[in-house]
């Protein structure tokens, strides 16, 4: 019975690995599409929208791969350093205050000004329908990991992909959470608990299984990894329709 929630505290039925579970997700994926653009995450410069559970686990990992973090925004303001923020304190400002504002060693910026910072990888994991058209027009990021649901509206999504952006949709992006939820419900059902370790390795290879798919169907049908994503899913759905017969 513990299974029909997730998300649960671990005394309760909960799983290793969950609150990280969704920012893990968004660095897997961005590390495979950048091995697949050539883009080398050591030294790669990183601008994060939101700092919550999604935006800091996906930092604290992209960091660890050797990235550097510039740019920062939240509820609180809006934050650069060209040389990186130290995650440590930044990490120690966000429990001690409840934003980024805090942070001493970055230049302030005006919360437009995010959408002019010169990095890398974008990753917006706040609100939903952040990147319009005017601000898709200024991203000068080589990709956009979508953390949060929605963040790009579907024009400024088209306005990305005639600029060459890639955008790895949160359909697959975000989608480390809701993975290891299932893996909470599997647990919860089997009364058997695995290691944090044994969660992110079975976590991992889904997400790269899952782009991999998803980006050999977009160069297949020439299309956006958004356009594929929905192709593969749509497929599966018509094929277990298809082929269910009198199977319950």
């Amino acid at each position: 019975a513990t299974g029909v929630v997730t998300g649960k505290p671990l005394h309760l039925g909960g799983s290793l690995g969950r609150v990280k579970a969704t920012g893990r997700g968004v660095f897997v994926t961005g590390r495979e599409a950048a091995q697949r653009i050539g883009l080398d995450l050591r030294g790669a410069r990183i601008a994060v929208q939101g700092m919550g559970n999604v935006g800091s686990s996906a930092a604290e990992l992209f960091v660890a791969a050797g990235a550097t973090l510039v740019a920062v925004q939240d509820h609180t303001g809006t934050l650069v350093n060209s040389k990186g923020f130290d995650l440590a304190k930044a990490t120690e400002v966000l429990k001690r205050e409840g934003g980024i504002a805090g942070y001493k060693d970055a230049e302030r910026l005006s919360s437009e000004d995010f959408w002019d910072v010169d990095c890398d990888i974008l990753i917006p994991a706040a609100l939903e329908g952040q990147i319009t058209v005017p601000r898709a027009n200024r991203i000068k990021a080589k990709m956009v990991l979508e953390g949060a649901n929605g963040p790009t509206l579907p024009e400024a999504d088209d306005v990305l992909q005639e600029r060459g952006v890639l955008v790895v949709p949160d359909v697959i992006c975000n989608a480390g959470g809701v993975t290891v939820s299932y893996f909470e419900w599997v647990q919860d059902f089997s009364s058997f608990f695995w290691t944090e370790d044994e969660i992110n390795e079975r976590l991992d290879k889904i997400m790269v299984d899952a782009l991999r798919h998803i980006w050999d169907t977009a160069d297949r049908h020439k299309s956006t990894l958004r356009t594929a994503t929905f192709a593969v899913a749509c497929e599966r759905i018509l094929t277990a329709r298809e082929e269910r017969g009198l199977y319950p």
